[in-house]
């Protein structure tokens, strides 16, 4: 116990051992390795964002672990899939590895295959209550993710072997971002797994990961939107790359606040109740998964207006996508008005965050469908 203590007591810094500094390190040199290859294609913000990342990155696998060995898992199969190509995009069908597990494709299929094996290893975890089996959803979650960041690595890279021109960040389209909001949806989920010490949950979480798993697959198969286009004029610009994964932080941790809130309305029923985390438990994950989405959209959406000043003259013009995001954002702020201020808890809450998630979807999805406007590159 007063090891613990002590372990607590000390600095972020006072807690690193050698390891986590030669992950730094390793960072570190990669970024000054891809400056001195790619500078002349660089602008300022280009190179701050790449030692920017480092920071962060280094950060948070000082503070979980887990993700220093993800980024370094990612680091290695994208760069060893990068070689396999040498510089020939055809390569994508005519090498085996890249054909059937590491092209952008292939890892983005599996995936898809270990995001619905972990959902359906999460359940049988739950109903037996077997910590093994909870185990091995947890890693093929994990290795979901893997696959996941190498296919949007490898798209990246093949973007620029398509053309210079055409080369872009994979975060433009419905397809990309898609994939995005399964993997921070799943992080975010693995990260508060491990804070609660709980699998119970997973189960539910996949159920909303798996949902735009299926509309990826209908996406890919029935519109063929899986192919790299060339950025519209509007998202050429570096605000793009902080804008939307700020924002699909935000979706994300509202989809998760939502799948909890399910669990938890279960439970407060009796159903579930003996295999679920308590009440309280589940309470606090909601909360806590929407303060930290509401932050990050509160961010995602004054960078939004910054970029749209720069895109199209003004920081807001009411276009439906704007409008439904500042419908979003009250809802959210009520939400922790009446959380926070008057101190209301329970089943009204959890219905309120599961209804948060449909005005959500219909402001990420619904204005693409059946709206039109200044983000209608965004259309299905």
């Amino acid at each position: 116990m007063n090891t613990a203590m002590d372990y607590q007591a000390k600095t972020l810094l006072q807690r690193l051992n050698w390891q986590d500094w030669l992950y730094a390190i390793l960072l570190a040199a990669g970024a000054i390795f891809a400056y001195s290859k790619y500078a002349k294609y660089m602008d300022m913000y280009e190179v701050v964002f790449l030692f920017g990342a480092v920071a962060v990155f280094s950060y948070l696998g000082w503070q979980w672990k887990a993700i220093g060995k993800l980024v370094l898992a990612i680091a290695i199969v994208s760069l060893f899939s990068i070689s396999l190509y040498h510089g020939d995009q055809a390569r994508a069908t005519q090498s085996f590895l890249l054909k059937f597990l590491i092209s952008s494709q292939s890892a983005i299929m599996w995936m898809n295959v270990l995001f619905v094996l972990a959902m359906v290893t999460y359940w049988f975890a739950m109903f037996k209550r077997s910590v093994f089996v909870g185990s091995v959803a947890t890693a093929l979650t994990w290795s979901a993710a893997l696959m996941g960041f190498v296919g949007l690595m490898v798209r990246w890279y093949e973007s620029y072997l398509i053309a210079p021109e055409v080369g872009h960040i994979p975060i433009s389209n419905l397809y990309e971002v898609f994939i995005l909001f399964c993997l921070i949806t799943a992080l975010l989920y693995l990260h508060y797994e491990k804070h609660f010490n709980t699998k119970q949950l997973g189960g539910f979480v996949l159920l909303v990961i798996n949902a735009a798993v299926g509309f990826i697959l209908w996406y890919t198969f029935d519109r063929h939107a899986n192919n790299i286009q060339p950025l519209v004029p509007a998202l050429q610009s570096y605000w793009m790359k902080i804008h939307v994964p700020a924002n699909f932080i935000g979706y994300g941790s509202f989809s998760l606040a939502a799948a909890v809130s399910g669990a938890y309305l279960l439970a407060n029923k009796g159903i579930l109740a003996s295999r679920l985390p308590s009440l309280d438990v589940l309470d606090d994950l909601v909360y806590k998964s929407i303060a930290v989405g509401f932050a990050f959209f509160t961010i995602a959406t004054i960078l939004g207006a910054i970029w749209a000043a720069e895109a199209w003259g003004g920081y807001w013009s009411w276009d439906p996508k704007e409008t439904w995001a500042l419908i979003v954002w009250l809802n959210y702020a009520a939400w922790l008005h009446l959380r926070m201020v008057k101190g209301l808890r329970g089943p009204v809450l959890a219905w309120w965050a599961l209804v948060g998630l449909i005005v959500t979807t219909f402001a990420f999805l619904g204005v693409n469908m059946f709206l039109s406007g200044l983000h209608s590159y965004g259309t299905l």
